[in-house]
């Protein structure tokens, strides 16, 4: 999530109210989960197991839980709870505003686009030219979705990441302050749900097909022209190469990556990250054709020993 405007080390320290470490006038352009943080960027970490990966990124400010040694060309925010601080620059920079209105004012909708009745559009979406969406279709604020595109009725854009810390007193919720990305020539299908970015922005890419009851986690990015078959549940940071098809009923691990071209047969758990321009088949995830002759060996060894 970048600002509309640079801040300062020393802004962003007085309104989370942190010691920092730096150049007071250390520019600071965004925050980003660690997966997509650029130069300019705020990242949280508050594990030691972490702090290494954190220090070592391509952001530039590293808001922690302890006092380390500052990378060069770095500085850091000391907090003695960054997940807290993290929410709190979020809701500064993106705070959620109501919308009164089922079609907010300041959404733009290209010509020839067609909204059905019942149709939620939140605030500063755009939408591009000669679109169908589709009746009770919900678009939270900040989508952008290109042209000639189809929403079918149901479905939900933007909705929060699943994302939660825990804590003595219960579970507490990272805010999302990314958005949803549709580009040209996307079909979605009814009941699905597509959620936001954490920090960055949950992508489905050109002439990508998307079926029924699909729900797409946050930070998730799908390339171009895949096929994703009805009651596919991808989970959030996954990368999906172009030209991937998903049958129905797969289910994947987060943070993984799917290689341009693949094939994921029906009911699949895609526990790891998988190379293109193969089949693959079972939990845990192989090769289609490894999966069946192992399913072929077990079953001629069963019948040998029932025989036996």
């Amino acid at each position: 999530m970048k600002f509309k405007e640079s801040q300062t080390l020393q802004q962003i320290a007085s309104l989370i109210d942190a010691k920092f470490v730096g150049d007071q006038n250390f520019k600071i352009l965004g925050i980003n989960e660690i997966h997509v943080v650029e130069q300019g960027d705020i990242v949280f970490v508050d594990h030691p197991k972490y702090y290494d990966k954190a220090l070592n990124s391509a952001a530039t400010t590293i808001l922690i839980n302890k006092e380390v040694a500052c990378p060069e060309g770095k500085s850091l925010l000391i907090s003695d709870d960054p997940f807290r601080d993290f929410n709190k620059i979020t809701k500064s920079f993106n705070p959620f505003i109501v919308s009164k209105v089922s079609i907010s004012e300041s959404a733009t909708i290209g010509e020839n686009t067609v909204i059905q009745p019942n149709v939620f559009i939140g605030n500063n979406v755009k939408i591009g030219k000669n679109c169908v969406i589709h009746p009770n279709v919900t678009i939270y604020d900040n989508s952008v979705i290109g042209n000639n595109v189809t929403i079918h009725a149901n479905t939900v854009l933007g909705a929060d990441a699943f994302y939660y810390k825990n804590r003595p007193e219960g579970y507490d919720k990272l805010i999302s302050g990314g958005k949803v990305i549709l580009k040209d020539n996307v079909d979605l299908g009814a009941s699905c749900t597509i959620d936001k970015g954490v920090t960055g922005n949950t992508t489905i890419g050109e002439g990508t097909k998307i079926d029924n009851q699909v729900h797409v986690g946050h930070d998730t990015v799908i390339g171009k022209k895949c096929l994703i078959a009805s009651q596919t549940g991808i989970a959030g940071c996954v990368v999906i190469e172009d030209e991937v098809t998903i049958w129905g009923q797969v289910g994947t691990n987060s943070g993984i990556t799917i290689g341009k071209g693949a094939v994921i047969l029906g009911q699949t758990g895609v526990t790891k990250s998988v190379a293109g321009g193969k089949s693959y088949f079972g939990t845990p995830i192989s090769e289609s054709r490894e999966k069946l002759k192992e399913l072929a060996e077990i079953k001629r060894f069963l019948k040998d020993r029932k025989n036996s």
